[in-house]
């Protein structure tokens, strides 16, 4: 069989961090190479989390650096390259070039599974690679296979093959609830999704098993290897989990993510930072932004330095527009009222559950 290798990326986030730590728990026979993407504009607690699993995993975490020969730090290097055009929603090429190249040169064409730390409760798949020598796997999901493999085991044109393959596979007492979903087609009123969350609420492990098989059919990755042992795991990991893991094994959670009171015009808040990441980046929220001007000033007006004329890091307003004493009260009080109907909402009176909304967006190379 070809060597597979197997790597994991280590934003210095909550998710990526508990990835780590539960692969390298969960299935210690798996040789996970740990890399991490710096951009040389983190926070320093990323730095810290870094730190601390380097010593839990037992492992070194490879740090990766884009431009590595320049006289600057990867991310001025390229922004010099771009005449000073700041990245954006719409033109994120901060993770294009700070993450996905240098992790694309160091895995080069070798056939590879990247494990990827979005969690069960999240309803989405990031920006990741795309290089077909690339498979993405996501161990705390209860599907664990990427879009493009999950579309061709449930495509119409594979069905006939797919029915063949799950024909050899053992029965048991779900076997016909799981063919008669798995025998229907795709159509109109009942579309891929449909199909895919009636068969895993019968049988994730039927369900893995047979995209195993098929993949066996394929050029992908793990069509070269004999046994993957993810196949056999039904768990789903959600946020909480993710702080057990952390806490359990004494990485903690990154204190960016904890909570600090503040008040305005007698009302009391709590604000943090929702994600990893460089301390300037685009997808912060406004609140975040202000969370950045009062805990870590220093930062703030670096991030500043790079603003000029036409080019902001928010699209509506630049980030001296964005502390001046009106402003910050509105944002203060704006957000106080919107985690307020979201805890009335979602029941929850944890800023962290309140920040889900902002986990939402952004790349997955980044912020997990």
């Amino acid at each position: 069989m070809t060597q597979v290798r197997h790597v994991l990326g280590i934003s210095g986030g909550k998710d990526s961090s508990a990835l780590a730590i539960y692969m390298s728990q969960k299935y210690p026979t798996i040789d996970i190479e740990y890399y991490t993407c710096d951009t040389g504009k983190e926070l320093d607690e990323t730095y810290e989390v870094i730190e601390k699993l380097n010593s839990l995993l037992g492992k070194n975490i490879l740090q990766l650096q884009a431009a590595d020969k320049s006289d600057l730090p990867p991310f001025d290097h390229f922004l010099t390259l771009y005449g000073g055009y700041l990245p954006s929603s719409i033109s994120r090429w901060c993770t294009k070039k700070l993450k996905l190249d240098p992790f694309e040169s160091f895995v080069g064409n070798d056939p590879v599974i990247s494990y990827v730390g979005i969690r069960g409760d999240e309803d989405r798949e990031g920006y990741i690679s795309k290089k077909p020598n690339i498979q993405s796997i996501f161990p705390f999901r209860k599907n664990i296979w990427s879009e493009d493999v999950t579309a061709k085991v449930l495509s119409n044109s594979n069905r006939e093959l797919i029915l063949s393959l799950y024909a050899e596979l053992p029965t048991n007492n779900k076997s016909d609830r799981f063919y008669e979903v798995l025998s229907q087609p795709i159509s109109m009123s009942f579309n891929l999704i449909q199909k895919l969350n009636l068969l895993l609420d019968c049988d994730v492990k039927t369900f893995n098993h047979l995209t195993f098989k098929y993949l066996k059919t394929t050029d992908y990755p793990l069509s070269k290897v004999d046994y993957f042992p993810l196949i056999d795991n039904d768990e789903v990991l959600v946020r909480q989990d993710i702080f057990n893991l952390l806490d359990d094994n004494g990485v903690g959670i990154p204190n960016y993510y904890k909570k600090i009171e503040f008040e305005v015009n007698g009302k009391k808040g709590e604000y943090a930072r929702s994600r990893s990441g460089c301390y300037f980046c685009f997808f912060q929220q406004k609140i975040e932004w202000i969370w950045l001007y009062e805990q870590h000033p220093e930062l703030f007006i670096k991030a500043q330095a790079y603003e000029k004329e036409g080019y902001t890091w928010n699209q509506d307003e630049t980030l001296n527009d964005l502390i001046q004493p009106e402003r910050m009260t509105q944002i203060k009080e704006d957000y106080i009222k919107r985690t307020e109907r979201n805890a009335q909402k979602n029941n929850s009176p944890f800023l962290l559950d309140l920040l889900s909304e902002a986990e939402s967006e952004g790349c997955a190379a980044c912020f997990i």
